[in-house]
């Protein structure tokens, strides 16, 4: 009789593992693969805990899968975190191969605009010799001797001359020769270094897409961890406590937990909140000023001409249509330009500047555009890249582990948060590294930004 009731029991269990087992596969697949991470319905109930609980041998084997869940997410997550990592470094590589083989180009453009100038110059004082020799040397010699005996010496000399000029012409014409073989020489090399960057180009924006794919993956493992791990330590408590644990007990631990998430979403919401009344108090900030800047103005001498008139003035564009702003707080630490990297000890171009506003301070959007790489980048870190109007692009890197605010593709505004200051990649202390490039090729965003009315020092 005990054993007829024995079986029922048993079996509950069984069905109860069974159904974690499967719960469980999912979540293990959806983190390898970076899908979407199990919700809290994907997890087995209290009943199931329980009924798990009743029996020894299936208590014990659930408790072996809920560790092996565990470690799974944990493996999974720094799995893909390495991936990320690896694939961040060899879009950095791609993308300084790129940086190279530019500033390879603009040298070579640089010294065929040169040498052409040199060349022009050459090909213009052969054709003036040329001229001279016209003017100097024409008709026959001989009858030139028998006619006027009397100035033959006059003409021997000219001849002489003519000799002289004539070599000179010859050096001349060869010098213009030679300018322009090697402008022509200068010519073909940067348009091998072209084709060149083309290439290194369309590797680097493959290299960014599977970069970025792999810092999505990652971002998802992590999330997955970070929002399963909880609820199975809990659950592998209950299972492995000698106490028995309440269902109101478990459930209080799911609210807590629905209760948190809710307290990140609406801080989320609070932060979007200030971010729009930020936007706005900048906007009416740039109309007033506007407004003032135009009342201050002397009332014009004469009517000005109706819209349709020519000679018609657009006026300017609203301030907020193309505001630059401080991308975070801190002093410079480092400038742009030539030094030795204080973590690889290599001698290179620094090509931005680093602000130290201190571990978690938050970092805006210095203009409006649009998020075209958001993920890990070799030294760099966590780092994300803007893209701006005007083939104007600007880069954020060493952001803190968790820290970035906004994907690939998001648009952005002026002063929006888009990520935490943080000391990844190579790096010695939390600190900002800001970048500006103007058509990809970096610039000191120094003067780049006090141009636009905003002072980093």
């Amino acid at each position: 009789m005990s054993h007829a009731v024995s079986v029922p029991s048993a079996r509950s269990a069984l069905v109860a593992v069974s159904t974690l087992l499967v719960a469980l596969a999912i979540v293990v697949a959806g983190v390898v693969v970076g899908g979407s991470p199990a919700r809290a319905a994907s997890y087995p109930s209290w009943d199931d805990v329980t009924a798990a609980r009743a029996n020894e041998s299936t208590k014990q084997a659930q408790i072996t899968e809920l560790q092996g869940l565990l470690t799974g997410l944990q493996t999974a997550a720094a799995d893909a975190q390495a991936e990320a990592d690896r694939l961040g470094a060899a879009f950095q590589a791609a993308q300084e191969s790129v940086d190279a083989e530019a500033a390879k180009l603009a040298e070579l453009e640089a010294q065929v605009a040169e040498k052409k100038a040199i060349a022009d110059e050459s090909q213009k004082r052969a054709g003036q010799v040329a001229a001279q020799l016209a003017r100097t040397g024409g008709g026959d010699v001989s009858t030139q001797l028998a006619a006027d005996a009397q100035g033959a010496d006059d003409l021997l000399y000219r001849l002489g001359a003519m000799s002289k000029i004539t070599e000179q012409a010859e050096g001349i014409r060869a010098q213009a020769v030679s300018d322009r073989n090697v402008v022509q020489s200068l010519t073909d090399q940067a348009g091998v270094a072209k084709e060149a960057l083309d290439g290194l180009r369309d590797a680097a924006e493959a290299s960014m897409a599977e970069a970025q794919t792999a810092s999505d993956a990652a971002a998802a493992a992590v999330t997955a961890q970070q929002e399963n791990e909880g609820r199975l330590q809990a659950q592998l408590a209950a299972l492995q406590s000698e106490t028995a644990v309440t269902e109101q007990q478990y459930q209080a631990g799911v609210e807590a937990e629905k209760a948190r998430l809710a307290a990140e979403e609406a801080a989320r919401q609070a932060e979007a909140a200030r971010q729009a009344e930020a936007l706005r108090q900048q906007r009416a900030a740039a109309a007033a000023a506007a407004a003032a800047a135009a009342a201050a103005r002397p009332a014009p001498s004469a009517p000005a001409p109706a819209p349709s008139s020519p000679g018609v003035v657009a006026p300017a564009p609203s301030p907020s249509g193309a505001a630059w702003v401080r991308p975070s707080g801190g002093g410079i630490s480092s400038g742009y330009g030539m030094r030795v990297n204080p973590v690889t000890g290599i001698y290179t171009n620094h090509d931005g500047v680093d602000l130290a506003p201190g571990c978690g301070s938050p970092i805006y959007a210095a203009s409006s555009g649009t998020v075209d790489y958001a993920g890990s980048y070799g030294g760099y870190g966590n780092y994300v890249r803007i893209a701006h109007a005007g083939g104007l692009s600007t880069a954020y890197g060493h952001i803190v582990n968790g820290g970035i605010r906004v994907s690939k593709g998001q648009s952005v505004v002026a002063g929006q948060l888009i990520a935490l200051v943080g000391s990844t990649g190579n790096s010695t202390g939390c600190h900002l590294h800001f970048e500006t490039r103007v058509s990809g090729a970096s610039t000191n965003p120094v003067p780049f930004m006090a141009a636009r009315g905003v002072s980093l020092r």
